[in-house]
């Protein structure tokens, strides 16, 4: 009888240690910074969009830093993450307003352009299936600050290009890492990551290695770094997709984010007021 007992018990201990254990979960902390290219900026003048430089087209605004600094974190818990972003995705409009002083003829002056910052009428998440390698992303459309749509996309995560390793190692955010080489863009990356975290990722989806956490990346043009791995309690809630998210294509999300936009400008741009240069 007490033998009985007592294997009772020992089997009851095993199952809840087997099935009782809290999964990973946790934070990264990357700072990144990025040169701006200038050649891929968007500026809205009078309705049209241009880029600045072109014929026509003003240079970019006065004072706009060569380079932007960001902070992006991956929160996992379990089997999914969510990538969390603090760079802003405001658009520039710039309009010239006839409200300069007067020039003796009877008008006006040009006034000088004024430019303006808008919020685009969208959010835009990115989740991560770490079980199955998939990226999800998923774009709200909002109207004012109510959300009205949303919408889900679902793709592989990609594959690092000329991926190659060399044997160096050093520690970042308390974790050896191993160096490797890859391409992107036709820009080579030097990368750092270490496999001793459970699962595979990197904060830039295209110089995703085939196994491990690239904790840094560095090329000529941009950098992330990680400040710090925490291992904390995550609620798996806080980093599952929202429900009822319509699932599209990537280019059925991508058009509806350019629909979106066009339609946003149209309406930023009657709602500009003018000013009369008589």
């Amino acid at each position: 009888m007490r033998q009985s007992i007592f294997t009772f018990f020992a089997a009851s201990l095993c199952v809840t240690t087997l099935y009782g254990q809290t999964p990973a979960s946790g934070k990264i902390t990357y700072e990144g910074m990025r040169q701006i290219d200038r050649s891929q900026m968007r500026m809205v003048i009078n309705g049209q969009e241009v880029r600045p430089g072109s014929p026509g087209a003003p240079d970019a605004p006065e004072g706009m830093p060569d380079v932007i600094s960001f902070t992006q974190k991956l929160v996992f818990a379990g089997t999914m993450a969510k990538e969390e972003r603090d760079r802003p995705q405001n658009m520039m409009m710039r309009r010239t307003m006839g409200d300069g002083p007067s020039d003796g003829s009877g008008g006006n002056r040009e006034g000088r352009p004024r430019t303006m910052r808008m919020t685009p009428p969208f959010e835009q998440q990115t989740y991560l299936d770490l079980a199955n390698r998939q990226r999800i992303d998923v774009l709200m459309v909002k109207k004012d600050t109510v959300v009205t749509d949303t919408y889900r996309s679902e793709k592989p995560m990609p594959a690092a290009t000329d991926w190659t390793t060399a044997d160096k190692t050093k520690k970042i955010a308390g974790y050896t890492c191993r160096k490797a080489m890859a391409t992107r863009r036709k820009e080579t990356y030097t990368i750092w990551y270490t496999t001793d975290l459970p699962f595979t990722y990197s904060p830039v989806a295209d110089l995703t290695p085939p196994k491990g956490v690239v904790l840094q990346i560095e090329s000529d043009t941009e950098s992330y770094k990680a400040t710090g791995v925490s291992m904390e309690a995550i609620a798996e809630a806080s980093v599952q997709p929202p429900k009822g998210a319509k699932t599209v294509s990537s280019e059925e999300m991508e058009e509806i984010r350019r629909k979106g936009m066009a339609d946003f400008r149209q309406r930023m741009m009657q709602n500009m007021p003018m000013r009369s240069q008589n």
